[in-house]
């Protein structure tokens, strides 16, 4: 493939995988990962709840598709979880740990959730097949003279009955802002074209109404200016996320936020990212015919 005027991304988000059974779910999503490849897509984003269950074996029917359309490989695509992924709320409130008032086991579980995502999707995570893969991560990718960065990080929060009771409130750990600020990483994306991956999204409804305030707490991207920040520095030009159900461009100061959609709502619908060689970039969100 000749990348000697423009990447392509194309981007997908919340696609709520229900298991085996979600067969028509399922046969979308293969259709799609055949409409991306008819396309001459250059790279696959997928920006969280891939699936609706937070059960490991549910990313395991991800990763066969991906592999079945030759899709699993680490110049190919790249994907980080949402909260749905890592958080089973019929767990979390069941009474033996919805009143256990120790924390540490809520965020463990996450933690671990954590991990099991990256043994699973090491391949798409840690371009040499590593141990250790997790994030945050940084990609670097090179199409021709483009260099592409993808910045991800984890803003999954734990489950709190007071402070995060559906599970949808998210951050970026303080870790990971400094791991960020480390300048080995400026380094490594020098002269490259920054694009962040997150599930939460930095705008909601953002309006006067109570009941748009009280649904964009549920919703919170907690310290979205910190994470903002972090991006600025990084120069970063866009974001790609998730996690709010509305296909949306906006922007905060100098960074652009692409919200995808949601796959399971709107399963002929995604985002399409052109970039090119002089660093211009385009997005469109493309309608695909039955």
């Amino acid at each position: 493939m000749s990348f000697d005027k423009k990447v392509t991304v194309a981007h997908l988000s919340d696609l709520h995988i229900a298991g085996r059974s979600d067969r028509h779910q399922l046969s979308r999503l293969e259709f799609m990962f055949e409409e991306f490849i008819r396309r001459g897509y250059d790279h696959l984003v997928m920006t969280g709840d891939l699936i609706d269950t937070a059960s490991p074996d549910d990313w395991l029917i991800l990763k066969e598709a991906l592999v079945r359309q030759g899709l699993f490989d680490w110049n190919r695509a790249t994907l980080i979880p949402g909260n749905h992924d890592l958080i089973d709320l019929e767990e979390e409130m069941r009474f033996y740990n919805a009143l256990n008032p120790d924390d540490g086991f809520r965020r463990r579980r996450v933690e671990e959730r954590l991990r099991e995502f990256g043994d699973i999707f090491r391949p798409l995570i840690s371009g040499n097949g590593g141990t250790g893969a997790g994030l945050p991560f940084l990609k670097v990718m090179r199409f021709g003279a483009l260099s592409l960065s993808l910045v991800a990080v984890n803003t999954i929060d734990p489950w709190s009955g007071s402070d995060n009771p559906l599970g949808a409130r998210g951050s970026v750990s303080r870790q990971t802002l400094q791991a960020l600020a480390a300048p080995e990483v400026a380094e490594a994306i020098s002269g490259s074209f920054v694009v962040g991956l997150c599930h939460h999204a930095y705008k909601v409804y953002g309006t006067g109404g109570l009941v748009d305030q009280a649904f964009d707490w549920t919703m919170e991207f907690r310290n979205r200016e910190d994470y903002l920040r972090a991006m600025q520095k990084l120069g970063a030009s866009l974001v790609l996320h998730g996690h709010f159900h509305r296909f949306q461009v906006y922007r905060a100061d100098a960074v652009t936020f692409i919200n995808g959609g949601s796959f399971r709502y709107f399963p002929r619908r995604y985002g399409e990212l052109t970039i090119g060689m002089d660093g211009q970039w385009s997005h469109r969100f493309v309608n695909v015919a039955p």
